[in-house]
């Protein structure tokens, strides 16, 4: 098959990660068990908020946002990840490579920005409660979360066209467990230094705006927090945020360490363990931290328990 970069590669090896081959079962177990746990808690949560009645508002819609996501995000890495740690070494085609570097940019950028989103949509409960409904309408949501998609969508395209117009003449093995720009640039025989500048400009960009903008936003929620004057409304106004921060918290924190920082060749297993926690920890954790520390996630729950043993 020929291709449009005239390269003479046309697969990718994914070495995997570095582990020992005595530990490689037991570590295919934990990451099948962790994706399991992270399918089945996002399925949940996606159900429950549908189910619910009390749960169709605008911060359940994000957050059913998240939970698919979530499953869409790990789903591009982990099932090829898992294989990988039973064969050792897992071939993909060059084709099937660009896809994985454009769904796994597209998801993750997109998750960034929904984040930034969610945090406005708290604010805007705690800031004005009587106009909330007024403010984050059905349709006003709908348009947050489609251009949240939309900007996702095209900040990935312009990696993947970048990457892929690139040569690869040879060696075609990948130092990661799944195709990313960072460790395919250096496979590729040629100048480089446009596609690293975007990749630090451009993400690093991305990332560090809506992070700006989500600490902006609670940085607003903590000046209203004061002016609520029962303890009751200030604790239920801080559970639903500080579930919020305990996320954003685990992916801005490895999404900036990868990609708003220079590439180096010592830096690529440091950014393999970065990608295990945003790939698959945090995708797991996303639901059941918002579900352990929200009393309208438990109280749904118990419902929906409830009513399968009647």
């Amino acid at each position: 098959m020929s291709l449009p970069n005239n390269s003479i590669v046309t697969e990718f090896v994914l070495v995997g990660l570095p582990i020992q081959i005595d530990f490689m079962k037991i570590t295919f177990l934990c990451f099948l068990i962790i994706y399991i746990i992270n399918l089945t808690a996002n399925f949940c949560t996606m159900a429950i908020i549908i189910i619910d009645l009390p749960l169709h508002t605008p911060m359940y819609f994000f957050l059913w946002n998240l939970a698919f996501l979530d499953i869409c995000y790990s789903s591009v890495v982990v099932p090829k990840m898992l294989i990988g740690l039973l064969s050792q070494k897992q071939m993909i085609s060059f084709y099937g490579c660009m896809l994985q570097v454009h769904f796994f940019h597209f998801l993750g950028s997109t998750e960034v920005i929904l984040f930034s989103v969610m945090s406005y949509d708290r604010f805007m409960a705690i800031a004005h409660p009587l106009r909330y409904t007024t403010i984050m309408s059905p349709n006003a949501c709908l348009c947050l979360a489609l251009c949240s998609w939309v900007i996702g969508f095209f900040h990935a395209l312009i990696h993947t066209i970048m990457t892929a117009k690139l040569p690869f003449c040879g060696p075609n093995d990948i130092k990661h467990f799944f195709c990313d720009v960072k460790p395919m640039l250096i496979l590729a025989c040629a100048d480089t230094s446009l596609n690293l500048k975007l990749i630090t400009r451009i993400t690093g960009t991305l990332t560090t705006t809506t992070l700006v903008l989500t600490i902006l936003s609670y940085i607003f929620i903590s000046k209203y927090l004061f002016k609520i004057k029962t303890s009751q409304g200030r604790r239920r106004a801080l559970s639903t945020c500080s579930a919020h921060l305990c996320v954003v918290s685990l992916q801005y924190g490895t999404a900036v360490f990868t990609y708003a920082r220079p590439s180096t060749k010592d830096s690529l297993d440091q950014d393999r363990t970065a990608a295990i926690l945003f790939t698959v920890i945090t995708p797991a954790l996303n639901p059941i931290i918002y579900t352990l520390r929200n009393k309208d996630m438990k109280k749904a729950l118990k419902k929906l328990f409830l009513r399968s043993y009647e």
